[in-house]
């Protein structure tokens, strides 16, 4: 049996976060496959991500670890679905290590990368399996910490 919060509309469980970066996409989409790069912004300051393992295939596992600054750590693991160079990535966290189910899914993302005169129009969508996922979400700093992130990302992209 399907519940109502299953039910909703896609665009009802999903988060979104758009920036126009004055880099080509190569580079922004390079930010996101690059542990090297994604250590440098993938975490809202002052967290860190001292760990990015990046297999970017669809089936891949990713594994990131941020760091706050009082030492506790914050794992995010999950796999690639679907990789278009430069232009898509989407990966969930449904699965944490090749097709290893997750103890408790909770999104999907999408990410894409678009000319846009000389630049990249750069758009992340969360995806939630349910609306109390996308509230938790929410309740947890969805905006303020994937908007700071956004920022770092543009900031490192366009210098």
């Amino acid at each position: 049996m399907i519940t109502e919060t299953l039910a909703a509309p896609v665009v009802s469980r999903e988060l979104v976060v758009k920036r126009t970066i004055k880099a080509p996409r190569e580079k922004v989409y390079k930010a996101w496959t690059d542990p090297e790069m994604m250590n440098r912004w993938f975490a809202p300051a002052p967290i860190t991500t001292p760990v990015a393992e990046l297999d970017v295939r669809p089936g891949g596992s990713m594994r990131v670890v941020m760091r706050g600054p009082d030492g506790a750590e914050y794992p995010c693991s999950g796999v690639y679905l679907e990789v278009v160079d430069n232009e898509r990535l989407v990966y969930t966290d449904a699965y944490t290590n090749a097709w290893e189910p997750s103890e408790s899914p909770f999104m999907t993302v999408i990410l894409t990368f678009e000319d846009a005169g000389g630049g990249t129009d750069y758009t992340a969508r969360v995806r939630h399996w349910t609306v109390a996922d996308l509230k938790k979400h929410e309740q947890m700093g969805f905006h303020e910490g994937w908007d700071k992130c956004a920022d770092q990302l543009k900031a490192l992209c366009e210098s």
